[in-house]
């Protein structure tokens, strides 16, 4: 199934590139984070130039730990994997603009998660803010590059940011995806309160516990880095006609891939998980 309930709750809380922190609705992956220029994914503002449009984004062409990378030669590890503990809950559902003017470019929608859901990687705990999408995926796996790709954006009281990635493949939807792709906000900085709509969030896990881990940065302005990724080994799924409804708003939504240098990148295999 596309979207299936995480059977491995002592395991890895995968929960995936831009941040925030309990971020108002026109906010986006860097939500705690102030916007001092206006970016896009295209054209003069977009990737290519984003270090030039004010030194608050130099890290986005000086930086050397960027996302997103290609998930390629990783190397398997066990240990204790991330720890999760997800509640059901209400969603409220934002079509949101990376610029601070009115300018339509650069969309993202952002599903704002209720407070008391927690990952607890290397014995911090980290809350779980929001989750949004890209598309396509912006990480790849060994050259792949997916129809989409959802994050799941974490805070620890510290201030320091971890993002579960799951990347999308065309597939059968869960049922419990449907209340969400039915509610899609259609114009650039509408909400959506999605009354009576409790979403599980294991349902946008896959069942595989294990994860790529390693070490990046936000893939949107200011780029900074220090931010704590898991991407789930195995995609999640989702029906042709429901990837072609994000498709439809958020298209050419992803950083291009940065040079990984001298980083690792590992498989975690949490101690209940099959290698």
């Amino acid at each position: 199934m596309i979207v299936r309930r995480m059977r491995y709750a002592a395991c890895v809380a995968l929960a995936a590139a831009a941040l925030g922190c309990a971020p108002p609705a026109d906010q986006t992956e860097h939500a705690t984070l102030q916007r001092t220029a206006h970016w896009s994914y295209e054209g003069e503002d977009g990737p290519a130039h984003w270090a030039e449009l004010t030194p608050d984004y130099a890290a986005c062409a000086e930086g050397r730990r960027q996302s997103p990378i290609d998930l390629a030669d990783a190397e398997f590890i066990a240990g204790p994997a991330a720890q999760m503990e997800y509640q059901p809950a209400s969603l409220r559902a934002a079509r949101n603009e990376h610029a601070v003017d009115l300018v339509d470019n650069g969309h993202t929608i952002q599903f704002t998660y209720d407070e008391g859901s927690t990952l607890q990687l290397d014995g911090t705990d980290y809350e779980l803010l929001q989750f949004h999408i890209h598309v396509p995926s912006e990480h790849t796996v060994e050259g792949r590059r997916f129809p989409m790709e959802v994050h799941l954006v974490h805070q620890s009281a510290s201030g320091e940011f971890a993002v579960v990635g799951v990347v999308i493949e065309e597939g059968e939807s869960d049922p419990g995806v449907y209340p969400l792709v039915e509610n899609l906000p259609v114009t650039p900085g509408a909400s959506v309160r999605l009354e009576n709509v409790r979403v599980d969030i294991d349902e946008l896990l896959p069942l595989d516990p294990r994860y790529y881990r390693y070490e990046g940065s936000l893939t949107t302005p200011p780029c900074n880095e220090g931010v704590h990724w898991l991407v789930m080994f195995e995609p999640a799924e989702l029906t042709p006609e429901h990837i072609e409804r994000f498709r439809a708003l958020l298209d050419g939504t992803n950083r291009p891939l940065q040079p990984r240098h001298d980083r690792r990148v590992a498989i975690q295999i949490g101690a209940d998980a099959d290698s």
